[in-house]
């Protein structure tokens, strides 16, 4: 019972961060524009709004760095409640803000700020909820559990695409752009106080515990992430930028494309990506599961070249029909990337020790996220230039997924050997000199 409450609060606060964070992306494309950002020419206005987007990927690695300090040396869960707090209410504010007809240019201000912030709550909240859930998990089960809070990412986004839906359905257009749209965000209120709730009566990881009543606390963790872990921060990024970019594309920037330049309604690019999380809900325990036995880095490799393989076909099938559409968007986001996704927070994490786990883990994935978070702004360009061809579009994802791909060969096997490992061996050693103490004193009671 402990453990299932411990992946409920891994998951619960991942669901309402990616629901945030991702509700952004939805309204990027459908309200912001028009509400926010209004230009003659709509291009212009896309590429702003999709500038304010990237800023929320910009600020994630400061967030790693604030809260990843605070993990390491507070405590996991503390550094989770402040998360939550920030994300839940930087949406929240956002559906009571004023548009640009009302009061000019600090509605943008305003709306660019609290995208920051939720920037920032989610540089943080990622790294963390994982390693609540892979520190709590013995080696046979720790890429299975390490998969439930990746679970946050379709579940917040089929959340925050579904609430859009059901809203765009029972209003018109005039009364969703005056007012519906800003219910989905108000709901994040609610979602935030359920979640601090279910968070509040977990305790704190046994591997910080350990070395908090050890005191093996790192003074400046960043600081020595960077002396005696850099290579690894460095490996991540690389390893994320390929499936990365195409997961930005996949989740935010597809509802654009399809839209804008390729001439499908709103529900349908909407239905599609809801289909396609929904897959990603069975994709992603299955993978997490089968890679305590094969490893990660095996399904790491393979679903790179999976997405490297159907890259072409995906953005020419996209474009040919409906049901084309559904099935390409379902196998290469609910199926290929779900695979990749489901081992990176185990995989990942495994690469740093406890003391700059949360540092290293947050820091290197959230640059990447900085990087990748631009993507939109790249495509757009690309689109006015070129138009939604698909040679483009794929040469960028393919160019993309080779760097990931050969720094995946060159990976460790983090199945076999890991850094979680050393906290077992510590423990051990800690028990033996316990147990040794009292036939050393006998010994000593007998000299005498």
């Amino acid at each position: 019972m402990k453990k299932i409450k411990i992946l409920l609060a891994s998951l619960s606060g991942s669901i309402i961060e990616w629901y945030d964070f991702y509700l952004y992306g939805t309204a990027t494309g459908i309200v912001f524009t028009t509400l926010f950002f209004p230009n003659e020419n709509p291009a212009v206005s896309i590429l702003i709004a999709f500038a304010t987007f990237g800023a929320g990927y910009a600020a994630r690695p400061l967030g790693s760095i604030i809260f990843g300090h605070m993990g390491d040396r507070i405590g996991r869960k503390a550094s989770l409640m402040i998360t939550l707090i920030g994300m839940g209410g930087s949406s929240f504010l956002i559906g009571l803000l004023p548009t640009y007809a009302a009061v000019g240019i600090l509605a943008p201000t305003m709306l660019v700020i609290l995208r920051l912030i939720q920037g920032i709550s989610l540089g943080g909240e990622w790294g963390g909820a994982v390693l609540l859930a892979t520190e709590n998990a013995s080696k046979g089960v720790r890429g299975l559990f390490g998969s439930i809070p990746q679970l946050g990412v379709p579940i917040g986004l089929v959340l925050g695409t579904f609430s859009f839906t059901i809203i765009n359905s029972f209003t018109t257009e005039a009364q969703f752009m005056a007012w519906g749209w800003r219910i989905p965000f108000l709901f994040s209120g609610v979602l935030i106080v359920l979640a601090l709730w279910i968070r509040s009566s977990i305790e704190e990881t046994p591997e910080f515990q350990q070395r908090k009543e050890s005191g093996n606390i790192e003074k400046m963790p960043v600081l020595t992430l960077f002396r005696n872990n850099s290579k690894d921060m460095f490996r991540i990024i690389g390893l994320k930028l390929g499936d990365g970019f195409f997961n930005v594309f996949l989740m935010s920037f597809i509802l654009v494309y399809a839209t804008t330049y390729i001439g499908y309604s709103r529900d349908t690019a909407l239905l599609a990506l809801s289909l396609s999380c929904a897959t990603m809900l069975i994709t992603i325990p299955i993978v997490g599961y089968l890679s305590d036995f094969i490893g990660r880095k095996v399904i790491y490799i393979s679903g790179l070249i999976g997405m490297l393989v159907l890259t072409i076909p995906y953005f020419i099938g996209i474009s040919i029909s409906t049901s084309t559409f559904f099935i390409m968007q379902i196998v290469l986001l609910g199926v290929v990337w779900a695979a990749i996704f489901a081992t990176q927070g185990t995989f990942f994490s495994e690469l740093f020790p406890a003391n700059v786990r949360y540092t290293g883990l947050s820091l290197g994935y959230q640059i990447a996220a900085a990087i990748v978070g631009f993507g939109p702004m790249l495509w757009t360009a690309m689109a006015a230039n070129y138009g939604p061809s698909p040679w483009v579009f794929g040469g960028f994802m393919i160019a993309a997924l080779l760097v990931s791909l050969v720094l995946a060969i060159f990976s460790p096997d983090t199945r076999k050997v890991s850094h979680y490992d050393e906290t077992v061996h510590e423990e051990e050693e800690v028990v033996s000199r316990v147990s040794a103490e009292p036939l050393l004193t006998t010994a000593a009671e007998v000299r005498e």
